[in-house]
């Protein structure tokens, strides 16, 4: 599953592609699909709240500080490209495998 993920190495860190669905019953990933990982939030899309609660979802699984994680496309709509930094590619496929694994 985690292997599906695309990833892209920039010079400032790592760009993940994530899919939201906002207003779920509960905050958690919901698989990879087309490259991208699914994480379902609790928070619905109003006023920034559901970006927010992503980035900080991801700090949290991907033990990162809240600074080191930003949207960088797609704050409007479902479709969204994360830029994480300090890590590369393998380090957030360990990461996201350990996590998952729980």
């Amino acid at each position: 599953m985690i292997d599906d993920l695309t990833l892209r190495q920039t010079a400032d860190g790592t760009q993940l592609s994530v899919r939201v669905t906002p207003r779920a019953s509960r905050t958690q990933v919901d698989g990879v699909a087309d490259g991208a990982l699914r994480v379902r939030l609790a928070a619905p899309p109003v006023e920034g709240a559901a970006n927010r609660a992503l980035t900080e979802f991801l700090a949290d699984l991907l033990r990162l500080p809240k600074r080191d994680v930003h949207i960088v496309a797609g704050e409007r709509g479902r479709q969204k490209t994360i830029l994480l930094r300090g890590l590369t590619p393998a380090d957030i496929r360990d990461r996201l495998t350990t996590a998952l694994a729980r």
